[in-house]
């Protein structure tokens, strides 16, 4: 087998392909930034095909990333914004923990009492019932957890958005609101659904590369979170 070899059916080998697809859900850039960036390095592949990777190539890379991540924080921090693919408004649904890492990200129609539900019962296939809950005061949070039993050993507090009490996931949101702009808007449900959950990955996985440690540790905590993206990648694509 090759050193670098490529996935069936593809002209590219995976470490390009990878390479993209990271620095579409890493940094704010648009996918003819990412051709130009490519092109710069003397491959010349359109931003066509950086999107179909990204189609293709991404749900198995969150899978993947997901598996590797360590056991979160138990006290939860949830928000949702509303955002607008092609004109019709969604929600999107967002939860992290006190260290800011984000546990997921869900879009749904509604912000009501079952549409709260369904990303609490979200939540609680892949992490702990919480100690804490940490929401704004919109209703459908209080009457989710009081039909939902598993959360009611969970202390639920009520923060008023003005008051920042719940930056770290009004923070969270920043970046995906920086994407949806350079994307001039999501442009399919399922693509959005996509982008965020690999997003959230990515984001989590670079999360300790850039806080005020030193630079010995930053450098360290890169290397890291580079090899577990290229262990990743070779099982993803």
């Amino acid at each position: 087998m090759p050193a670098d070899p490529k996935p069936y059916r593809h002209r590219f080998p995976k470490s390009i392909i990878q390479h993209a697809v990271w620095l579409y859900h890493r940094f704010t850039l648009s996918y003819r930034d990412i051709e130009e960036l490519l092109f710069q390095r003397g491959i010349q592949v359109s931003h066509e095909t950086i999107r179909d990777w990204c189609d293709k190539f991404g749900p198995n890379l969150t899978k993947e990333l997901k598996k590797r991540e360590p056991q979160r924080g138990s006290r939860w921090h949830l928000d949702e914004v509303c955002v607008k693919i092609k004109g019709v408004k969604q929600w999107l649904w967002r939860a992290v923990d006190e260290h800011g890492a984000v546990l997921d990200v869900l879009l749904q129609e509604h912000r009501d009492t079952e549409a709260a539900k369904t990303f609490f019962a979200t939540l609680l296939i892949t992490n702990e019932v919480p100690t804490a809950i940490h929401t704004d005061k919109l209703g459908s949070y209080s009457a989710a957890i009081r039909e939902l039993p598993e959360l009611h050993g969970a202390e639920h507090r009520e923060v008023i958005s003005t008051a920042r009490c719940n930056n770290l996931v009004e923070q969270s949101h920043r970046p995906t609101r920086s994407q949806e702009r350079s994307q001039k808007g999501f442009k399919s449900i399922s693509r959005a659904q996509n982008f965020l959950d690999l997003h959230a990955r990515t984001s989590n996985l670079h999360q300790h590369t850039r806080t005020t440690v030193t630079a010995e540790t930053r450098r360290s905590n890169q290397k890291a979170a580079f090899q577990t993206w290229n262990e990743v990648a070779l099982l993803a694509a």
